[in-house]
């Protein structure tokens, strides 16, 4: 069942130039966004990985060698791609996500997992209490980083496996300001052909300027309990698969 949660007062609504100074800012901006483009979701994502979305995210379940009974959690599960595909595979799989909208809509698709409206920096849920926790495209959007992990870490048992899917910042200068220039060009587009606001999208090239990037988000991991950190590059590294096992 989605749980409850309290709408965002447009008299508080953050601006794109605003939304990076301070992690509260992020997550206001973030959760306005997110609630802004819910019903489009879909099409944006397979827009803007090239229609290869679904072929990205299957790749992520088949690393992540679901086993029947086990208790999986899709972080930023926005409408349960992630979270059917565990499902389909014997887990007991739970989504949560920010956005309630994004939660009714996947609850709307199927009955074959549960969701929850959650935070990923502060988790409704008991330490270890979960042998999978996948995420697409949120480790990029949380506040902070470093809380995120911390939280997934606290909640998967030992041994437990992470599997995260998201945006790479390149590390080579000209191939990142090419990159960044394009989703800027694209997402100015269908920000306003969809919303009639050209900012809707162009906060994911924003959001990967600052980015620590795929060896950045790998060290992370490494540094807060996690092993096994492995970087699968997709896209010609445009896209990043992190997979990490909780030490």
């Amino acid at each position: 069942m989605v749980s409850g949660f309290s709408r965002i007062d447009k008299n508080q609504a953050v601006s794109l130039d605003d939304a990076f100074h301070t992690p509260h800012a992020k997550r206001q901006y973030v959760r306005q966004l997110f609630a802004t483009i819910a019903d489009r979701y879909d099409l944006i994502t397979r827009v803007l990985s090239y229609g290869q979305d679904a072929r990205w995210k299957a790749r992520l379940v088949s690393m992540a060698e679901v086993r029947a009974g086990e208790r999986a959690l899709d972080l930023a599960c926005g409408t349960g791609d992630i979270a059917f595909a565990v499902a389909a595979r014997g887990a007991r799989a739970v989504g949560l996500d920010i956005t309630h909208r994004m939660l009714q809509l996947a609850q709307a698709k199927s009955p074959a997992a549960r969701f929850i409206t959650g935070d990923m920096t502060s988790l409704p849920i008991r330490s270890a209490s979960f042998d999978l926790v996948t995420t697409g495209y949120g480790l990029r959007n949380v506040p902070d980083l470093d809380a995120a992990i911390d939280e997934i870490a606290r909640v998967l048992r030992p041994g437990g496996r992470l599997l995260s899917l998201d945006f790479n910042r390149p590390e080579s200068a000209v191939v990142r300001a090419a990159y960044l220039a394009y989703l800027t060009g694209v997402g100015a587009t269908l920000g306003w052909l969809l919303h009639r606001d050209p900012d809707t999208y162009r906060y994911i090239p924003a959001s990967i300027r600052r980015y620590p990037g795929a060896r950045g988000v790998a060290a992370r991991m490494e540094q807060r309990g996690f092993a096994k950190v492995r970087i699968v590059p997709l896209l010609f590294g445009l896209m990043t698969l992190h997979a990490a096992e909780r030490a």
